[in-house]
């Protein structure tokens, strides 16, 4: 029995750890962002380094610096909005479809977003 409650505590723990904090506007992910890592999941300890940077301004966030075959190229702007909470960011070239993120954790200088299939992505404030 001891067990058993043990493990449902750990596990109430270790959910309101990477609970989603929801989102009040965009004004809360302004500026530019330099994502550090991503990774599978919140429990996955391997991370694969990242170089892009995130700026959001007035409405639209531009990926630039992403790696690609030993060049780096820049995205376009694309819209994006909070809706219920979470970031909704179109897609390049599909406006009616978006990335969508959940806020896990940001303050001053860092920011954690959980995309909707459950990958994490860690960003530094530039």
């Amino acid at each position: 029995m001891k067990n058993i409650t043990l493990a449902l505590v750990l596990s109430v723990v270790a959910s309101q750890a990477f609970a989603d904090v929801p989102l009040q506007s965009g004004d809360e992910v302004q500026g530019s962002w330099k994502l550090e890592y991503t990774k599978k999941s919140a429990a996955t300890q391997e991370t694969i380094k990242r170089e892009d940077t995130w700026t959001f301004g007035a409405g639209k966030v531009t990926i630039t610096h992403i790696p690609r075959e030993g060049s780096y190229y820049d995205q376009s702007p694309v819209n994006y909005e909070v809706e219920n909470g979470k970031l909704k960011i179109s897609l390049l070239g599909r406006s009616d479809k978006f990335d969508i993120f959940s806020l896990v954790e940001k303050d001053d200088k860092t920011m954690t977003l959980k995309g909707k299939f459950g990958d994490i992505y860690h960003f530094n404030k530039k």
